[in-house]
């Protein structure tokens, strides 16, 4: 068995038992599980990585690691905690786009999928932030902002995939999807009344883009690496 494997076994460990508990309602052991979730990518990503791991990715992680416990600790302070660590985590994703990736070049052909794609994500992104809701008018300029970047980055994402359509491009369009249903679905769960389908599709697709933002980065770093050398 590589190195790598227990902690990547741990972590769809983690994923099952989390999806197990919320359909059980078993909040206790829920969290728990979801608790064990970042650490063990982590280490799969660090084993898998050589333990290298850039300031960004690290900073990536921190942050990951932050708004999961203000999600986890679930008090007064932790909606406003956690929007803004995965707020940072989302800018800092992009400027890993912006710095090490190739600049987009569209072609004819791409101009249709492109504007589909640019329609829907600015339908989503008015629809969430136009939902009447008290509760969100509090932080209303912080969630505008967290949709836009959420917005660039999915676009950023999807983009890639249509105009390049490498393995790495399809690893960073599943992590957008992941990230967008995973806040959708954590806004429906804060502001409407609690549904166990809600609850297990926010936290499966938070897990899962956990893993796909993991995965991007090794892949990230095996194109790299030949590069560099």
């Amino acid at each position: 068995m590589k190195p790598n494997k227990p902690s990547l076994i741990l972590f769809f460990m983690a994923l099952l038992c989390t999806i197990i508990f919320d359909w059980t309602e078993q909040d206790f052991f829920g969290t728990y599980a979801k608790a064990i979730v970042l650490p063990a990518i982590f280490i799969y990503y660090l084993i898998s990585s050589e333990f290298r791991i850039r300031k960004t990715e690290g900073l990536i992680f921190f942050f990951c690691f932050v708004g999961q416990v203000y999600d986890l600790m679930d008090i007064e302070s932790s909606e406003i905690g956690g929007v803004i660590s995965f707020l940072i985590v989302y800018l800092l994703i992009v400027s890993i786009f912006i710095r090490e990736h190739e600049r987009i070049k569209l072609t004819k052909r791409d101009i249709l999928p492109i504007s589909i794609v640019v329609v829907f994500i600015v339908y989503l992104l008015i629809s969430v932030l136009s939902l009447q809701l008290d509760n969100m008018k509090k932080f209303n300029m912080i969630y505008t902002v967290y949709g836009i970047v959420l917005s660039v980055l999915s676009y950023f994402c999807f983009v890639s995939y249509i105009t390049k359509g490498t393995h790495i491009a399809l690893l960073m369009s599943l992590m957008a999807i992941s990230y967008i249903f995973s806040d959708i679905f954590y806004i429906f769960n804060e502001y409407f009344s609690y549904s166990v389908v809600l609850v297990l599709i926010r936290d499966i697709t938070q897990i899962l883009a956990y893993f796909f933002m993991v995965e991007y980065f090794l892949e990230k770093a095996r194109i790299q690496k030949p590069i560099q050398q």
